[in-house]
């Protein structure tokens, strides 16, 4: 396959960059590009994991199809044509294994978070009516085993429990053979996957995703990226997130490469693994991408080259993009999108200049439509006026399940989809994000973007992470305060120098006023800051 971009159009004269051409989407299932390229390649490696018990493994193409096709018939003889499959299980090669399975035997595969509570998994379950669970027994000190005991007898439909260490239970005859040439028992537009919303402003919603979404999704942004074909990608984001199980996951696949998958994130396993597997690809968020840099500048030998790194979450800032250039030589991509887009919309590209790179997350990709609009009256923003980031395309979700007052919601009558969050776009259709709809401070009747005052914070290099939100505060409405993780402990007046720092930078009734020095910020599993948690945490 060739690499393409979106063409840049001639100027845009308002904040709309409508679905433009660009290669061919493909008309394919999951299960069906397992396929295909177990025919086209099948001795090249497809994924390099640790199973359930702790033994390292590697499939080729052909392996991964075989045992793929024995797990399809198990999900195919429980659930039925259409039935939903709940995954609760971490960053292990049975989730890969089970993800195609699913798509061979014409299931949706609900992911879930290895992370819930009993009250969270059963919340999970019901809601998408899941009637197979399949999990793993431990995950670090966490008993899953214990909690699916408590919890399944109170989930209704959920008729079978399977264990990943149950191997003879999982591993069935070969759906049709386990045949390369077998047909589909799914289609494009028939829903693949069940995700969860990170929940950032609330109780998580399910959203379903179709194959034609999320294989287009992870073949345009690996495309976009210019990321070779054949690449092997270190793949250290959890598998129960977009970010994982697509663009970690199919994206390598449809490049006929290999992904290679850190079963529990350190700095050193993603640096070991990128050298032993000659990976040129990482997929990543800023914290993560920050700890790998950190870690591969206080070793002695030099870091192993990378060529692409893509980032998510949030918006990687200057400082970052900068070192992981100087240290591995890669390209960093700054991706926006969320769950319902499979998950990305827009990212910076190659030819970018250094502010955009450092300020934006980029244009649509191809056959992808953005807009912003006035939240008040949904008219079309101005060129630089900030408003809401709006979608429209081959990858949207279908719907959020079993909940079309939710979808009606977010899904306006022109079928674009709103995201929530809000930012801008200039001239060329770059877009910049300044904060969630809902995060935005209001002081004293100005209207303050927690992502600006972010990027500025981002800027000193004693901030390892920052997270600004409004608390609430009897004279101005709301105030400005910040949560700052530093990369050292610093000592006494370190807020007063934070403070100065922003007053350089930003404009003073943005500087935040109450300040937080704290460990860690709570995070939702796809690295986004959940603000409403530490609103609470800090007073609000």
């Amino acid at each position: 396959m060739s690499t393409s971009v979106s063409p840049q159009p001639t100027a845009l004269r308002r904040a709309e960059w409508l679905e433009g051409p660009g290669p061919g989407l493909l008309e394919s299932t999951v299960g069906g590009l397992l396929r295909e390229q177990a025919a086209a390649r099948p001795d090249t490696v497809a994924l390099v994991a640790t199973r359930h018990d702790g033994t390292p493994g590697r499939w080729t193409y052909a392996e991964l199809l075989d045992e793929a096709s024995r797990v399809a018939g198990t999900l195919h003889e429980l659930a039925g044509p259409g039935g939903h499959v709940a995954i609760w299980a971490p960053n292990i090669a049975e989730w890969t294994i089970v993800q195609y399975a699913a798509g061979l035997a014409g299931v949706v595969l609900v992911a879930l978070n290895p992370a819930l509570r009993p009250g969270e998994l059963e919340y999970a379950l019901t809601l998408s009516r899941s009637t197979v669970l399949l999990h793993a027994d431990r995950v670090r000190d966490h008993d899953l085993t214990g909690v699916v005991a408590e919890v399944a007898p109170r989930v209704p439909g959920l008729a079978h429990v399977v264990s990943l260490s149950d191997t003879d239970r999982l591993h069935g005859a070969p759906l049709d053979g386990g045949s390369p040439d077998a047909a589909d028992r799914s289609s494009p537009d028939a829903p693949a996957m069940m995700q969860f919303t990170s929940g950032t402003t609330g109780r998580p919603k399910g959203v379903l995703l179709a194959h034609r979404s999320l294989l287009n999704n992870a073949r345009l942004t690996m495309h976009t990226a210019q990321a070779r074909e054949g690449a092997v990608a270190g793949a250290p984001l959890p598998t129960f997130h977009t970010a994982g199980c697509v663009i970690s996951t199919l994206g390598p696949a449809v490049l006929g490469g290999t992904m290679v998958l850190i079963e529990k994130f350190t700095p050193a396993a993603v640096l070991d693994a990128i050298r032993a597997e000659g990976a040129s690809v990482l997929m990543s968020v800023p914290t993560v991408l920050g700890a790998v840099l950190h870690e591969a500048r206080g070793r002695d030998e030099a870091a192993p080259p990378l060529d692409t790194v893509l980032v998510g979450a949030a918006t990687a800032p200057g400082t970052l993009i900068t070192g992981v250039r100087e240290t591995f030589g890669a390209f960093v991509h700054n991706l926006y999108g969320q769950t319902e887009l499979s998950p990305v919309l827009s990212l910076t590209r190659r030819s970018d200049g250094e502010d955009d790179l450092v300020r934006s997350v980029g244009r649509p990709l191809p056959h992808t439509g953005a807009r912003i609009v006035d939240p008040a009256t949904g008219e079309v923003a101005g060129l630089g006026v900030v408003g809401e980031v709006c979608a429209r395309g081959y990858n949207q979700m279908l719907c959020y399940y079993d909940d079309p007052e939710a979808t009606a919601a977010t899904v306006d009558d022109e079928g674009w989809v709103h995201t929530g969050d809000l930012g801008s776009m200039d001239e060329r259709g770059m877009i910049t994000l300044t904060g969630r709809l809902k995060e935005l401070i209001i002081r004293g009747g100005e209207n303050i973007a927690p992502a600006e005052i972010e990027v500025a914070l981002a800027e000193h290099p004693a901030v390892a992470a920052s997270a600004v939100v409004g608390l609430p505060d009897p004279t101005w409405g709301e105030i400005v305060a910040a949560a700052v993780v530093t990369h050292e402990p610093q000592p006494a007046g370190f807020t007063d120098e934070l403070a100065t720092h922003c007053l350089a930078r930003l404009t003073p009734y943005k500087v935040p006023v109450r300040w937080f020095l704290v460990d860690e910020l709570p995070m939702t599993p796809s690295g986004k800051v959940q603000k409403f948690v530490l609103r609470d945490e800090l007073g609000g």
